[in-house]
């Protein structure tokens, strides 16, 4: 089917408005690709920066997705990293016009937006123009319930506080969210963090109420209590219809790309569970003293490795040698799927960690930053399938090559008791993430019920 029969049969026109980031770009389009493949009349409008489009224009899609552009939102959206605040305010001030230029011009009326919850701007449009909105919350629901909980902090007398002295302290009193120590925060709860925080917690305290649904990428099952005191919070429809990861491409033909086929061919060369998988992210990393670190106590350890790394990577490779293979990029899930690989050294950004439960895959965590502290907390303590690279979390303190090279060895020890006891808790959780999909899964009705919704009109 065209995209010019598609229009002519379609019942619902959707305009998808991602944040510009890869980490938001790719859920919001696997969860647009699951939409399409729910309904082929379904026709959507999927909405990225012209920076953007260079860098996803050739991916394959459905015929009923279809790109659209607007400019970039500042000269060179490389320059992100380097000054993160003006990138964000430039996010959250000059997406808007050129969205309602592009509505403008769009043949088929719009009938509903999915919009990432940090563009606060895009629920403005949809009341404008009596659109229904759902916004897409692409980290953690635990994640989501700190920041729209954020004053009981106050409340509670948590914030603000020097997390130096008093990370140990527990706080029990976040709907839905395990018990967890203050070190186990987020740290822009404690930081300025270049002026991020105030519009995250604006997005999601306040301007996430003006929505008619709110969807997560993650699976009902994985995080039950903070789905229950949402819905007892918000009027609005909740759908967790995770994990919103390219899990439906994983049957299709393998690529083309000889890299591609190079690092399957290394990894079908390697012994069942034996190799640790590393990836610390694709936008900040840990500091140069680290990672060298990090090189060498995985070297020591003498365990197999698939290392993603961006830049140079001639100092990883020579580190691995023999027993490894560096990339600088790779199809992730592929790989975590992969029968060679028997764990995953994650800085634990939620895509990442979806794509490890459904790999079925014990952890190494590595948090950075962000929603990744949490996240890493989730791992090791709620799910137990993992292990904290950084004992102290929160705290600059250099992990040694020793430390780290006899960590690996214990992580990735497949017969020890307690590597079996992670083992198999990985793969439950993994059968709860699969039974989510599976027909009548939480998560696949969650996906019928949201498309008969916005079909219907449902306010």
């Amino acid at each position: 089917m065209d995209i010019a029969e598609v229009e002519t049969t379609t019942i619902c026109h959707m305009v998808a408005l991602p944040y510009p980031g890869r980490g938001h770009i790719n859920p919001m389009m696997n969860l647009c690709k699951l939409l399409s493949s729910k309904n082929p009349q379904l026709l959507i409008t999927f909405v990225v920066t012209e920076e953007w489009h260079g860098f996803i224009k050739s991916d394959p899609k459905p015929d009923n997705i279809r790109l659209a552009t607007i400019p970039n939102v500042i000269p060179s959206e490389h320059s992100r990293a380097k000054d993160f605040a003006a990138f964000l305010e430039a996010v959250w001030t000059k997406m808007e016009a050129p969205v309602e230029q592009l509505l403008d011009g769009l043949e088929q009326p719009v009938t509903a937006i999915i919009a990432d919850t940090f563009l606060v701007w895009a629920l403005r449009v949809g009341s404008r123009r009596n659109i229904l909105v759902a916004s897409l919350w692409t980290p953690s629901p635990t994640m989501f319930s700190m920041l729209h909980h954020f004053e009981l902090l106050k409340e509670n007398g948590h914030f603000p506080l020097d997390v130096s002295e008093r990370g140990d302290e527990t706080i029990e009193y976040i709907p839905g969210v395990s018990t967890t120590s203050v070190a186990d925060l987020p740290p822009a709860f404690f930081a300025d963090h270049q002026n991020v925080f105030p519009k995250a917690l604006e997005a999601v305290s306040q301007a996430v109420e003006k929505a008619q649904y709110l969807l997560f990428t993650s699976v009902y099952e994985l995080d039950p209590q903070v789905f229950e005191a949402l819905k007892a919070k918000f009027a609005f429809p909740i759908y967790p219809i995770g994990p919103s990861i390219p899990y439906f491409e994983l049957s299709k033909t393998l690529p083309t790309n000889q890299n591609d086929i190079d690092y399957l061919h290394w990894l079908d060369s390697q012994p069942k569970k034996s190799v640790l998988y590393i990836s610390m992210g694709s936008f900040r990393s840990v500091s140069k003293s680290q990672m060298d670190e990090i090189a060498a106590g995985v070297k020591s350890s003498c365990v197999r490795v698939f290392w993603v790394a961006r830049g140079d990577a001639s100092e990883l490779r020579d580190c691995v040698g023999d027993l490894g293979l560096v990339v600088p990029w790779c199809d992730q899930l592929r790989v975590l799927c992969h029968d060679s690989i028997g764990g995953f050294w994650s800085h634990c950004g939620w895509n990442s960690t979806l794509e490890a439960v459904y790999a079925g895959l014990p952890i190494l965590t590595c948090p950075i930053s962000w929603d990744q502290i949490p996240n890493g907390k989730q791992i090791v303590e709620d799910w137990r399938i993992g292990y904290r690279v950084k004992k102290k979390v929160g705290v600059e303190l250099l992990v040694s090559r020793k430390e780290i090279a006899e960590l690996v060895k214990k992580f990735m020890d497949l017969e020890s008791e307690e590597g079996k006891d992670l083992r198999e808790r990985a793969k439950q959780l993994q059968e709860v993430c699969r039974g989510a999909i599976a027909n009548g899964g939480s998560s696949d009705r969650n996906l019928d019920a949201f498309i008969k919704d916005i079909s219907q009109g449902h306010n």
